[in-house]
């Protein structure tokens, strides 16, 4: 079954709606999925957000954070055969997904992989439908592309073909590499333009490092002002175009 989402082609990248976006910024403060404070990234940045996506905690946020995907994936325009959840928030993402376009009457296989293969049993990494076709990856964020390279090449070793990736948020900030030392330093692009540009994937996000900016404009008060000022200046110091 050839999942057709929308009306018009998708571009390299897509982004939600505005109002959708909005929508889910709210949803995750709502739900402590979305902090502001002081954070240490994975990249050893000091950040004045975190998300985590491992706050969908239970059965009702899960059931509306899929809603947040379908739509964005519906108004995309993204073609899709099957979903792809990577071990491990991406296999709960995948099949909440999965669950949710099957509600709306696109009902696709859905699969996903361990992180340690099983030996006994059915065996092998993989577990769920056949990869066939085009795939479509869900996972919640993307900080070094890391996730997306390892799907990409269980995808393309089950003679399927890789189309997508579908995050809940953007951060749209400067990736980081090992340099000939073995020093991390950072590069010009974000690890979702490395997945557009070097992957050739498209990328489907709820929201964007750029729809949190908005909230925190739209929204009033000292707190959230002084919130939004250390965005901005993490922006000006990690962001990317």
């Amino acid at each position: 079954m050839v999942l057709e989402v929308g009306a018009k082609g998708a571009s390299a990248g897509v982004v939600a709606g505005e109002a959708l976006a909005q929508d889910f910024v709210q949803f995750c403060v709502d739900s402590g999925v979305l902090r502001f404070g002081e954070f240490k990234t994975k990249a050893g940045r000091l950040s004045p957000y975190f998300f985590n996506a491992g706050l969908f905690d239970d059965g009702a946020k899960l059931s509306r954070l899929a809603q947040f995907y379908a739509k964005a994936l519906i108004d995309s325009g993204i073609e899709f055969d099957m979903i792809f959840g990577p071990a491990y928030k991406g296999i709960p993402l995948g099949a909440a997904v999965a669950i949710e376009l099957a509600r709306l009457g696109r009902n696709v296989p859905f699969a996903y992989n361990r992180k340690e293969a099983k030996d006994h049993g059915e065996g092998g990494s993989l577990v769920g439908a056949p990869l066939k076709g085009r795939v479509l990856i869900v996972d919640d964020v993307m900080s070094a592309g890391t996730a997306a390279r390892e799907s990409i090449a269980l995808i393309h070793a089950a003679g399927a073909t890789p189309c997508a990736v579908a995050i809940a948020l953007d951060r749209q900030e400067k990736a980081t590499e090992a340099g000939p030392g073995g020093q991390v330093r950072d590069v010009d692009h974000s690890a979702v333009q490395y997945v557009q540009q070097q992957l050739g994937l498209q990328v489907c996000a709820i929201a964007r490092l750029a729809d949190l900016l908005q909230y925190l404009t739209q929204h009033t008060g000292a707190e959230l002002d002084a919130h939004r000022q250390r965005v901005l200046a993490y922006r000006e110091r990690y962001g990317v175009a």
